[in-house]
């Protein structure tokens, strides 16, 4: 009897266990960094020619985050120690290794443009190209990361004046009218309600995001509150294929859903057609968040976050209407052409003595515009809405890999600019590695095909 052994699963931690030099290859092999070349295009060719290698020095930022080094001094001391590693990052045997100040200067320069961005971009059209991304559903979430700027106390803010009693005359409500429309003209996009997003292009959302290093706080596993000075990195994540759709870095201390409408935007723009659901945790739930996904055809997917809301007499926890006994009416389907939600009678039913009176609907069919919070497709409770939200882990599982695999956490760059170039970076040589562990495992399998 022969022993059927199982097909080896070639895993992205398998191709960090590989020879340097093959996983270098396998990594940059997917990228194409033509965007920031053109960063350093000299406009004439008269002058002296630059002295430095920058696409080695690109390459070896991106071989930086691969080999976990921590700092840019450490990167040049590695250089100028391991010549096999020099010339895997591209440099030829005649150039200088450069120094701190001149990766310094190169971080600059590129963390003032959109190039890091642009190059993200087209190595996920080229997976999606490959077949390594197809239908399948959207995880958003945030994680924190601190900064390496000195944290600054948060400023305290003076006790408004109490406030008179009574009426305002009419001249002093005019103004008060005024000065708020005045006040909210001068707003920031991020500064105002969600709502004003949905009439917002991708650039303007992604340019107007703040950056700047910020408190931030918010609750642990445990429910307990702790704070941090740093950033948000937003992550939208396919749940399957695990790659990063698009990421957003902002300030530490921005709601997460402020930055839900920015990422869903970016993929409708980018890869549009392509994802059937939404899934987000309960920060997310916002109406204008729900709008965004239905625009999109996309199923969101988000638990029910009470704002102080009370008891809805005749429905259940789920916004299933219930019969006289109380018990919850069977979601059945959803209409798509009317947008309809149709239950159908609780299985309890079958025994009850009022089957047969009048007071037991057979059916109730609800409009999804009565509350489109409330009323979800699929819809609350249901087996399907609950088997979509268990694949929002996958967003969890990347912002794991992100922190402990890929130096996320590690930011040795002062101010946003140069932090979001570091998240840039990150969130590039993450996908670049997941693209660089699929084709190596269809081509494993090939080999398998082959042989036997």
């Amino acid at each position: 009897m022969s022993i059927v052994r199982q097909q080896s699963l070639f895993d992205m931690h398998e191709l960090y266990d590989i020879e340097p030099t093959h996983r270098f290859n396998a990594i940059f092999s997917t990228i194409n960094l033509e965007p920031v070349w053109t960063l350093f295009d000299k406009n004439t060719n008269v002058g002296a020619p630059r002295e430095l290698n920058y696409g080695a020095m690109v390459y070896s930022l991106i071989a930086r985050v691969v080999e976990r080094i921590p700092t840019v001094k450490d990167l040049v001391k590695r250089l100028g120690n391991d010549p096999f590693f020099r010339y895997d990052c591209g440099f030829l045997h005649s150039d200088t290794v450069p120094s701190e100040v001149s990766y310094s200067r190169m971080i600059g320069l590129i963390s003032e443009s959109d190039a890091m961005v642009r190059v993200h971009d087209e190595l996920l059209l080229l997976a999606i190209d490959e077949g390594y991304i197809t239908e399948e559903n959207i995880a958003i979430d945030a994680t924190h990361f601190e900064a390496r700027d000195r944290a600054w106390p948060s400023e305290k803010k003076e006790k408004p004046a109490p406030k008179k009693r009574g009426r305002k005359p009419k001249a002093e409500h005019e103004q008060w009218l005024k000065d708020k429309q005045v006040e909210e003209a001068t707003r920031s996009i991020y500064e105002k309600e969600i709502v004003h997003q949905l009439s917002e292009s991708v650039e303007t959302l992604y340019t107007e995001a703040p950056i700047d290093p910020k408190w931030g706080i918010k609750k642990n596993s445990d429910g307990k509150n702790f704070s941090w000075f740093g950033y948000k990195a937003h992550l939208a994540v396919s749940t399957k294929s695990q790659y990063i759709l698009a990421g957003l870095m902002t300030s530490g201390n921005l709601n997460d859903g402020k930055a839900a409408i920015p990422l869903l935007k970016k993929i409708e723009q980018d890869l549009p057609d392509l994802f059937t659901a939404g899934l987000f945790d309960a920060c997310y739930d916002f109406k204008a968040v729900y709008q965004q996904a239905i625009d999109q055809n996309l199923q969101a997917v988000i638990p029910y976050n009470p704002r102080g809301e009370g008891e809805v007499i005749g429905y259940d926890a789920h916004f299933a209407p219930t019969c006289v006994l109380e018990h919850s009416y069977r979601y059945d389907s959803f209409d798509a052409t009317y947008s309809t939600l149709k239950y159908t009678r609780p299985k309890e039913c079958a025994t009850c003595p009022l089957q047969h009176d009048s007071l037991c609907q057979k059916t109730y069919k609800i409009r999804q515009s009565v509350d489109i919070r409330k009323y979800t497709s699929p819809a609350r409770g249901s087996k399907r809405w609950t088997e979509l939200y268990k694949e929002r882990t996958a967003v969890e599982r990347v912002n794991a890999y992100l922190k402990e695999y890929f130096g996320l956490t590690n930011v040795r760059h002062r101010t946003g600019k140069k932090a979001r170039l570091h998240f840039q970076l990150v969130t590039l040589v993450y996908n670049a590695s997941r693209l660089a562990t699929d084709r190596i495992r269809v081509e494993m399998k090939q080999q398998s095909l082959q042989a036997a």
